[in-house]
């Protein structure tokens, strides 16, 4: 019995090996536009001074060389609750290729029976009754089905190819959140650094509204004056509350973001008043490093890979399937299982064919459609991954461009107010001249900072359209 089991088991493997899998093999095709010329080269957007062709690091947020900031993506990539979905959504469909890979094994039947009956003289040709009696059976069968057309095979490449699509999509995930926990911390911060300047013009305003209330009682002002020193001054206040529940929202979003409840938003960050900054170029790469790093062009052209293989697996379905069988066992009274009379076995093959109609033809027609389709979206997300770094490296450069001119700006702002106090310290100047040009000098930072505000978050954009790592 043994023997003719290893005999089965290394006949079938010998089988599998020897057969050849229907239906195409799959490779990338020649035609696909991850594979054009014009995909791999440097971006249109790669500006001098700006960009560098140089391979963006792993944990890319390590750039802004800010430990809270480093603390809240650990945490992230550690506790998110969409993180946690992929991880389970991997976990299922690791356990689907495993599914199909015991198609590879044979299936192992044991049975055992027993039980006190009269059975039919008649189904013996007796015509006299049969004796009541204790009866038993016991047996074992295996059985293998041979895989001589690649059914099993591409089945298995199917299954492994769409997990390693799930894998790429868990990667997606840890992309995004990674570059929306920055978002929201950089959120926080400019709340920040805003509010303190708005503090600041609160500051200066509610002086000059004292300036101007003490000239109209000295009557060197008018009343209209004081009304209207109030009326900005009433309006700097009104302001102050914008910016923080700005600085809230992006907490309470870092707070979702690190898998917390909002009243566990993190306190470090609401301490934040400066607006992060990565110094020096930014290392972006070239198309074609992009499109190997991009957990979403991956995934797509993981699904084609599966969509490839399914048409193998509908092709199969066209052919024969063979399946052999072993199996023994012993059935008779229940005292005498086990012994030479009782004992039985057998040894066969089975070939099953439903002989290909309509449907079974049409399916193959169908995977090969589904297979055009998925190449369709595999195209797609690369000429997407493609526009979105363009274009933000696009937008990054048109922010910093207009943050240089507003630096000028700012510079002159403040040296007019510092001229306008050096004329009030030497006597040639109102106290309300210089605090004039303290207010533009602030309007003018604050300008500044919105503008550093917007390059961030589009430095941030940048980064998610680069696929980052972690």
């Amino acid at each position: 019995m043994r023997l003719l089991a290893k005999l089965l088991l290394a006949g079938a493997a010998l089988s599998l090996d020897a057969c050849a899998a229907v239906g195409p093999n799959y490779h990338v095709p020649d035609a696909a536009v991850v594979k054009a010329p014009a995909a791999q080269e440097p971006f249109l957007g790669n500006a001098p001074g700006i960009a560098a062709n140089a391979p963006l690091p792993d944990r890319w947020w390590h750039l802004y060389n800010d430990p809270v900031l480093d603390d809240l993506e650990t945490q992230a990539l550690a506790a998110n609750t969409d993180l946690r979905v992929a991880a389970a959504n991997l976990a299922h469909a690791h356990a689907a290729s495993t599914v199909a890979e015991a198609g590879r094994e044979p299936d192992l039947n044991v049975s055992a029976s027993a039980e006190r009956a009269r059975v039919s003289g008649e189904s013996y040709l007796l015509s006299e009754p049969v004796p009541v009696a204790t009866l038993g059976d016991a047996g074992v069968q295996i059985a293998y089905q041979l895989d001589l057309f690649g059914r099993i095979r591409r089945s298995i490449e199917a299954a492994h190819a769409s997990e390693e699509a799930v894998a790429a999509q868990r990667d997606a995930v840890r992309v995004t959140v990674a570059a929306e926990v920055a978002r929201a911390y950089v959120g926080a911060c400019a709340a920040g650094e805003e509010l303190g300047l708005a503090r600041e013009a609160l500051a200066v305003q509610e002086r000059a509204l004292d300036a101007t209330q003490r000239l109209a009682q000295g009557g060197r002002g008018s009343i209209e004056e004081v009304t209207l020193a109030s009326a900005r001054a009433d309006q700097l206040r009104a302001g102050l509350p914008t910016y923080v529940a700005r600085q809230r929202v992006a907490l309470y979003r870092l707070a979702t973001l690190t898998g917390k409840l909002p009243a566990d938003y993190p306190r470090a960050a609401e301490n934040c008043a400066a607006i992060p900054k990565v110094t020096g170029w930014l290392p972006v790469g070239d198309g074609a490093a992009l499109l190997r790093r991009r957990p979403d062009v991956r995934a797509a052209e993981r699904r084609l890979a599966a969509a490839t293989a399914r048409i193998g697996v509908a092709t199969a379905e066209l052919y024969p399937s063979v399946t052999l069988g072993l199996g023994g066992g012993s059935t008779g009274f229940l005292e005498d299982l086990g012994q030479a009379a009782a004992n039985r076995w057998s040894m066969g093959s089975l070939i099953n064919w439903n002989f290909p109609g309509t449907g079974a033809r049409a399916r193959v027609r169908a995977a090969n459609a589904d297979a055009d389709a998925e190449l369709a979206r595999f195209d797609g997300t690369v000429l997407e991954a493609l526009r979105e770094t363009e274009t933000s490296l696009t937008l990054y450069t048109h922010d910093l461009d207009r943050l240089q001119a507003l630096g000028a700006a700012q510079y002159q702002a403040e040296a007019a107010a510092d001229q306008a106090r050096r004329l009030r310290h030497g006597g040639r100047a109102p106290l309300l001249a210089e605090l004039g040009q303290q207010q533009g000098a602030i309007a003018a930072r604050a300008a500044e900072t919105a503008a550093r505000a917007d390059a961030a978050s589009d430095q941030i954009t940048l980064f998610l359209a680069l696929g980052g790592g972690w």
